[in-house]
């Protein structure tokens, strides 16, 4: 009897403690068509995928951008009273040819960086010619940012049928209408450092003038300005894509090609202005190249 007594409180004790345990829901999952809003906030938020933003793959193995990190070489202080020697060169150098066809590539034109920095008012540009429509390039006459892109780019009128004005506009750039730059330097013998070398002045693009049939510059830089702005644009190297030459190091190092087509004289005239002949005008530019050279070569005694 005792035996059956503890059989039926054991089952009623099971029993009572089975029926306090709650039971686990089944998680629920959203059916086609259901918004997600209808669930509750747990599940909602379970539910949500975040989607990381895909970074675009690396381009190749170097960096194909400007070389900012690049230092600017510094140049010798030249005093005047150190100066023995002293010739100004006029030269042209010419896109078409191949050797400076890197200057008007597409990924980084040479004319590009100089309006661009001059809308920008980093680089100041200057008239090409005088208040006695004489060619200048003494950096006399500095040229707003507007009036510098009309004289670059030139301008059109238009007019209109209905109103009867006319108005004057700006062309759209064009870099195939500057296939030509003049340089501006002078070839000193430093004393102190006992060195010859060629020191730019200025940079000047050319643009074909269909009246006169000569090529003429649209406004003049100094290059002392432009030196900070065009040693951290990148130029393509066509032996090394990963180079990190510089504008600034293809005229410092003298890797362009170019011809004389002016001296200093006492009457101010260029070659064309004496020879008419454009196969003897190649001629005297060599001439003068070589004489400039010659003085060097007779300072030194061995």
């Amino acid at each position: 009897m005792k035996r059956i007594l503890s059989i039926a409180v054991l089952v009623l004790s099971t029993g009572v403690a089975f029926a306090q345990t709650p039971l686990k829901k089944k998680a629920t999952t959203p059916k086609p068509g259901v918004a997600a809003n209808t669930l509750p906030a747990d599940t909602a938020k379970k539910l949500t995928v975040k989607k990381k933003l895909k970074v675009p793959p690396k381009d190749g193995f170097y960096a194909r951008k400007d070389i900012d990190s690049t230092e600017m070489v510094p140049l010798a202080d030249v005093r005047e009273e150190d100066v023995f020697y002293a010739k100004r060169i006029w030269r042209e150098i010419d896109l078409r040819d191949t050797v400076n066809s890197v200057l008007r590539s597409p990924k980084s034109r040479l004319i590009d960086v100089l309006i661009s920095s001059i809308k920008s008012e980093e680089l100041t540009a200057y008239a090409p010619i005088d208040s006695m429509l004489n060619e200048d390039d003494t950096f006399q006459m500095p040229l707003s940012a507007d009036s510098a892109a009309r004289g670059a780019l030139g301008t059109s009128e238009i007019s209109n049928n209905k109103t009867g004005t006319v108005t004057t506009v700006v062309n759209d750039f064009n870099p195939e209408a500057f296939l030509k730059f003049r340089i501006k330097e002078d070839w000193i013998f430093d004393t102190k450092r006992s060195i010859f070398e060629p020191r730019i002045v200025g940079i000047a693009p050319l643009k074909f003038n269909e009246i006169s049939k000569v090529w003429q510059p649209v406004f003049w830089v100094s290059y002392d300005e432009l030196r900070p702005i065009i040693a951290h644009k990148r130029l393509v190297n066509t032996n090394n894509d990963a180079s990190s030459l510089s504008f600034d190091d293809f005229f410092l190092r003298r890797l362009f090609s170019s011809y004389i087509v002016k001296e200093s004289n006492p009457g101010d005239n260029k070659l064309r202005d004496i020879i008419s002949d454009p196969r003897e005008r190649l001629m005297e530019s060599e001439r003068i190249k070589k004489s400039v050279l010659d003085y060097e070569q007779g300072l030194w005694e061995y």
